[in-house]
């Protein structure tokens, strides 16, 4: 019990800490486990709603470094075109789906 209880309050207080970059990491979450759904299921949806996810933390994490830099931006900028560039070879490989 005690675990659980110091994983929520980690989870709540790096939430109020960083809310921005706890959304990216919820998105990027959600996005690789979509991935790993469509992988199992080969259903559009899934690949769909995961490169959306893909593109809007990759959106997030351009925005939020123009706004306010942070201690390692080149880490972040990498994994903003890694994230884009998924979301789009999967937006163009759709397009054989449909």
């Amino acid at each position: 019990m005690r675990y659980w209880q110091f994983w929520w309050r980690s989870l709540l207080l790096s939430s109020q800490y960083n809310p921005p970059e706890f959304v990216e990491l919820v998105m990027t979450t959600l996005t690789m486990a979509l991935l790993l759904s469509w992988a199992v299921t080969q259903q559009w949806p899934y690949l769909v709603l995961s490169s959306s996810y893909a593109m809007g933390a990759a959106i997030s994490m351009w925005v939020r470094e123009a706004i306010t830099p942070s201690p390692h931006p080149r880490v972040l900028q990498i994994l903003a075109v890694l994230l884009l560039i998924y979301s789009l070879y999967t937006f163009a490989d759709l397009v054989h789906y449909l």
